[in-house]
């Protein structure tokens, strides 16, 4: 059995990791109330976005434009948004097991990593990195994602990849976020045009044409579609870490409580074997 001064040691050293966890658990929960809070405020202005994108997808006969025609490229682009940090659980090896689930060939993937976690985990695994950002994980903004927009528009439209996929957590709730993934180009306009005709206004009319006016709005909207995961994962890395943390806090308590149980036990022990041999000495001596 180990010493009592092992034991309350051990007990000391666990009470210092609680603390730790504990902090950062409230600090991940007050970043979590600012993401959600971003997440929900930016939610409608992407709907309406979708919804006009969608209205002139009603309209449109056959378009010709780069971003919504295949090319010969048979590589895959993936936008894999994971965070800067650790301890937020499954949170980043999830995403990147999503994406790594849909690779099949690892010649014809080219990554684009946001996050130091996204990035060492395909740079381990030896995976083709061509654009890496990090250090904003927690706090995207809008010129992130145009950023990301600007790139993949670029290496499409010059035939350097066939399909540019977004892979992030959506956030569901504190204790629910989901790794999703979704194709952003080719962007297909069937997939968009699902959509009842009483979500379309009426009698609308594009000038000069709708032609030019889905030139304008693609690239605006693959940036509006890319922000939005940026938003979602950033909301989804809080709670996964608030969670994390709220489970690791609650399973230093348990460990404590039982070394607590221990230490008393080894104690009460030590306690029982000094009266023992004080009692036998006393006898020996009488």
């Amino acid at each position: 059995m180990a010493s009592l001064q092992d034991i309350k040691g051990r007990i000391k050293s666990i009470d210092s990791t609680k603390q730790i966890t504990n902090a950062m658990n409230l600090v991940a929960t007050a970043k979590l109330t600012k993401s959600k809070e971003a997440a929900i405020k930016s939610r409608p202005f992407f709907l309406k976005m979708q919804e006009t994108i969608r209205s002139i997808a009603h309209q449109a006969g056959p378009v010709n434009l780069p971003l919504m025609k295949g090319n010969q490229s048979s590589k895959k682009a993936y936008i894999v948004l994971a965070s800067d940090r650790g301890l937020a659980g499954g949170y980043n090896s999830n995403i990147c097991k999503l994406v790594i689930k849909d690779i099949q060939n690892k010649e014809d993937a080219q990554i684009i990593a946001v996050g130091k976690k996204s990035r060492d985990n395909f740079k381990t695994k030896g995976y083709n990195i061509v654009k890496e950002m990090v250090g904003m994980s927690e706090r995207p903004t809008y010129k992130h994602a145009k950023e990301l927009a600007d790139y993949i528009t670029e290496i499409f439209s010059k035939g350097e990849v066939g399909e540019v996929y977004l892979a992030y957590t959506a956030f569901k709730s504190t204790l629910q976020q989901e790794p999703t993934m979704i194709r952003l180009l080719p962007l297909e306009l069937e997939e968009i045009k699902e959509v009842s005709t009483n979500d379309i206004p009426d009698m609308l009319v594009y000038e000069p044409s709708t032609e030019e006016v889905l030139k304008y709005v693609v690239p605006r909207y693959l940036a509006d579609v890319t922000f939005g995961g940026l938003v979602e994962a950033s909301a989804s890395e809080q709670g996964a870490r608030m969670t994390a943390m709220d489970s690791a806090t609650d399973n230093a308590e348990e460990m404590i409580q039982k070394l607590d149980i221990v230490y008393n036990r080894a104690r009460q022990a030590a306690i029982t074997q000094e009266l023992t041999e004080i009692v036998s000495g006393a006898e020996a001596l009488g």
